[in-house]
């Protein structure tokens, strides 16, 4: 049956994202044919096929495309709230609050659910933060809410480098890999998969008000979209899918800024098919990053951060170069 065209850009990422998935755990110490794979996923293979897909490399990538998609919706709404491209959870300072959560459970000894919950605790804790400053006792405005986070971000930022400093030399290697962003230790998808599920089935219906707000405030306004609500609730949203991004995979950079920028290049800015695209794409980079951070020097590993940088910084600069 053919695919109508405004749905051929998500059934093509959609696509793009099972191929990455199937290469992320097809690859590894043991390689396994594609074919074998198919299998393992079918229900047939031998035991240690399923050992080694089901249960070691198929939660990485799910994680992973969990990340991902989580950091490039939060990117994609920042900036519509924003109405400024260079708006990013990162530059607004939730990873930074998420980062000195997770690494004051670790200088505490803590490790496992307290670090990922410590790092959650941390970012809603910026969210707040920023958002309580950028509000004052008076409204807040968009440019207002960047400046604000920008500072709080640079404020985080010398509290990281405070607890590094104060760190033993022997916890610094595993704290200093976190925040270059780490996936080895990400322990389930179903969390972040559902909340991306369902944070891009609440943000489907707003689409044309999201399309509006985009243009400007006032302009959403006299069309009758009720603004303050609607910031509120986006702002929530991206705090929710940045939180739980940092809380699965530690800080990692890019995603939610370069994606979204990529699609509109490509899809243009109808939020309707920016978002799921946002959520496919931005999975679909983060399991091939990720994929490479295993085999570029196997049998290290190097942080998926240092990869989805070394992809981001030319690919954004190149699509730039072709809109001018």
């Amino acid at each position: 049956m053919p695919i109508s065209s405004p749905y051929k850009p998500l059934f093509v990422l959609l696509l793009a994202g099972f191929m990455a998935a199937l290469l992320s755990v097809s690859i590894g110490s043991t390689a396994i044919g594609f074919e074998d794979t198919l299998r393992v996923i079918t229900g047939s293979g031998t035991e240690l096929q399923q050992t080694l897909i089901l249960e070691l490399r198929l939660p990485r990538t799910l994680s992973a495309f969990a990340t991902g998609g989580l950091l490039a919706v939060a990117g994609a709404l920042m900036q519509v709230l924003l109405r400024n491209p260079l708006a990013d959870p990162y530059v607004l300072g939730l990873s930074g609050g998420a980062a000195v959560g997770a690494l004051l459970a670790m200088l505490a000894g803590a490790a496992g659910f307290l670090v990922s919950g410590s790092a959650f605790a941390g970012a809603m804790l910026a969210t707040l933060l920023v958002f309580g400053l950028a509000h004052g006792s008076g409204s807040w405005t968009p440019s207002r809410l960047l400046l604000t986070g920008v500072v709080v971000a640079a404020g985080w930022g010398a509290i990281i480098t405070l607890i590094l400093s104060m760190t033993p030399a022997s916890r610094l290697p595993g704290m200093l890999y976190w925040l270059m962003g780490d996936l080895s230790n990400a322990a389930t998808p179903w969390p972040g998969l559902t909340i991306l599920v369902a944070v891009c089935l609440m943000v489907f219906p707003l689409g044309r008000a999201l399309n509006v707000l985009a243009r400007g405030s006032l302009q959403a306004a006299a069309l009758g979209v009720s603004v303050r609500p609607l910031e509120w609730s986006i702002y929530l949203m991206a705090s929710l899918l940045t939180a739980t991004a940092v809380t699965m995979a530690g800080s990692v950079g890019f995603v939610g800024l370069v994606v979204p920028h990529m699609l509109r290049l490509v899809l243009g800015n109808d939020q309707r098919l920016i978002l799921p695209a946002c959520a496919l794409a931005g999975g679909t980079l983060l399991v091939l990053a990720d994929t490479l951070a295993r085999v570029v020097i196997a049998p290290e590993q190097l942080p998926v951060g240092v990869i989805t940088a070394l992809i981001g910084v030319p690919t954004f600069l190149y699509l730039l170069y072709r809109s001018r």
